[in-house]
């Protein structure tokens, strides 16, 4: 790996080619490769079905179409999704530096066909043709003590999208009140109003108070987790095991054809809210969730993480 220019920049700011190459590395793995723990999750889904059955054949068909994307270096899907980053920075790195450095991989990316042009002008419909435009990619910046940088993406496909909701609580009509069973209630009717539009099985993330937009952004964030790690909220944790096995005896299946893997996950955050107000959010993730993270040292060195 390529050091950075000079001994003393290198405390102070981080080689722009270096973290330029990185980028493009993130954006195209994961395009192409979904993480392990996703992979693992759809294997464990497929032998909960019935030999046979219409659920066995679809999550075995994703799986092979897991394997011949990596093997081909090819998008996972054609729908190649709206990315989204999160990048955890040392005071001196330049946020402005940063992002255009995420729009250049874009750019690189969409030309390399590992990325569909996704981002369109909500005016004028007119497509930029490089994934980059007014307010996208979102990038969300956190400042840390860390010599290091950090980056997550996120390609989230519209489909899944489509189907995320938000319910303001109490909810007369679902008999749903202001406490967790509540929260629990409105989740599960969001699950059964997605049925099959959000290409299940997924993942939901999911939001407890906050705003209108908060709630939905950390609802998104939920989604960054790794599926097997456990809410440091112990109401929380029982929550998201209550919800991933109830959503899975819906019988809504993969792609929504039956079966009783209709969830890989359910991650659950809160955040404070005004009195007046008790927003629950879900944003829906399809099968195919594509995340990763990647760590990027003060001397050049790169890693992905997740």
């Amino acid at each position: 790996m390529v050091g950075l220019r000079t001994s003393l920049q290198r405390d102070k700011e981080m080689d722009e080619k270096i973290i330029a190459g990185a980028l493009f590395e993130l954006v195209r793995l994961t395009a192409t490769e979904l993480p392990e723990d996703v992979k693992a999750a759809l294997v464990a889904g497929r032998q909960k079905e019935a030999a046979g059955s219409n659920a066995e054949f679809i999550l075995s068909a994703f799986l092979k179409n897991i394997e011949m994307a990596r093997e081909r270096r090819v998008p996972l899907c054609q729908d190649t999704g709206a990315p989204a980053f999160y990048i955890s920075h040392p005071p001196h790195l330049s946020r402005r530096f940063l992002k255009g450095l995420c729009e250049e991989a874009l750019v690189r990316a969409t030309a390399g066909q590992y990325l569909r042009p996704n981002a369109v002008d909500a005016v004028s419909g007119k497509n930029s043709g490089n994934n980059v435009g007014q307010g996208f990619p979102p990038i969300y910046f956190t400042e840390w003590d860390d010599p290091a940088l950090e980056v997550l993406l996120m390609l989230k496909g519209g489909g899944s999208e489509n189907v995320g909701s938000q319910y303001s609580l109490p909810c007369d009509a679902l008999n749903a009140g202001r406490d967790l069973e509540g929260v629990r209630i409105v989740v599960l009717d969001a699950l059964r109003r997605a049925e099959g539009k959000g290409c299940p099985p997924g993942i939901l993330g999911i939001c407890i108070g906050g705003d209108r937009g908060s709630g939905y952004a950390e609802s998104k964030r939920q989604l960054l987790r790794r599926l097997a790690d456990v809410n440091p909220d112990p109401l929380l944790a029982t929550l998201e095991n209550r919800l991933l096995e109830e959503g899975n005896s819906l019988g809504i299946g993969p792609l929504g054809l039956g079966g009783n893997t209709t969830l890989l996950g359910v991650k659950i955050g809160a955040l404070h809210r005004v009195p007046a107000c008790y927003f629950v959010t879900i944003t829906y993730m399809c099968w195919e969730h594509r995340r990763r993270a990647m760590r990027i040292e003060p001397d050049g060195t790169y890693r992905v993480t997740c």
